[in-house]
């Protein structure tokens, strides 16, 4: 027997043990969940307006269609986002892409290791030495063809950073700590950072502004309190997974988890 072998046949045991897990999991804080659509291994996953994009361990991206996953080209994403300015994505190099008529456009202009299409018309993004970026919603909305995009630089430090049209921004920092602000989408103008409690790795939120975390052990926290007087929440609730957590995406009701595993879950809430 090989040691690569043995790997897999224990990582396999592991799924099996996951998704017999899965149908004993009772409904707890009315989030219940399912095994989805499997594109093996998953690595991060975005929902947003009723679509879902994914990029699984060979860095393809993928588009859900009922429930099959369609390669979205060749061309090879470390992430992916999708949200009222369409469908983005960054490469290995950190170069920036936008899906436009079926294909990924290269927009020149800025690196990134993570981009957002969540908020308002605007695309956000965080480099690989944590500067922060947000392109124009006017900006976004109307590239079509390869050019070079000007991206306005946000103050402050972050590695993840993801918007919603409702509510504000959301981000995390190396240190794990956690910032909300309200991003203008015409103007990328920011109405400054307010730290929140708790530490994450990442962070997500919904269309409808639900904010989900993931911090460093894999456990996924709900902010609570969120609404236009307080849209920077006022305390976190876990929600019992099966299993450690890599990522989460929000949107109309089901919470899309990827395990570290690579197996897609989908809650409904």
């Amino acid at each position: 027997k090989s040691p690569a072998a043995d790997r897999l046949r224990n990582k396999m045991k592991a799924i099996a043990a996951l998704l017999l897990m899965l149908n004993y999991l009772s409904v707890s804080h009315g989030c219940t969940c399912t095994e989805g659509p499997q594109q093996f291994p998953a690595v991060q996953i975005d929902a947003g307006q009723g679509n879902v994009v994914m990029t699984d361990s060979n860095n393809y991206a993928y588009f859900l269609i009922g429930s099959q996953w369609y390669k979205m080209g060749s061309l090879t994403l470390k992430h992916v986002s999708v949200g009222p300015a369409g469908i983005w994505g960054v490469d290995l190099d950190d170069r920036v892409y936008k899906y436009v008529a079926g294909s990924f456009v290269y927009a020149t202009g800025e690196s990134l290791q993570q981009v957002d299409a969540g908020g308002d018309g605007q695309v956000v993004g965080v480099t690989s030495t944590s500067t922060i970026h947000c392109l124009k919603s006017t900006i976004a909305s109307a590239y079509r063809e390869q050019s070079t995009l000007n991206w306005t630089t946000l103050p402050g430090l972050l590695m993840y950073f993801s918007c919603s049209s409702k509510y504000g921004c959301w981000g995390v920092n190396s240190g794990q700590n956690i910032y909300f602000t309200k991003v203008t989408p015409s103007t990328c103008g920011i109405s400054g950072w307010i730290q929140v409690d708790g530490l994450a790795v990442m962070v997500e939120i919904g269309t409808d502004g639900s904010v989900f975390v993931v911090n460093r052990g894999g456990e996924v926290f709900q902010r609570q309190g969120i609404d236009s007087s307080t849209p920077q929440g006022t305390s976190w609730t876990k929600i019992p997974m099966p299993s450690r957590i890599s990522h989460v995406s929000y949107d109309r009701g089901n919470l899309w988890v990827v395990t570290d595993y690579g197996i897609i879950l989908k809650c409904l809430y």
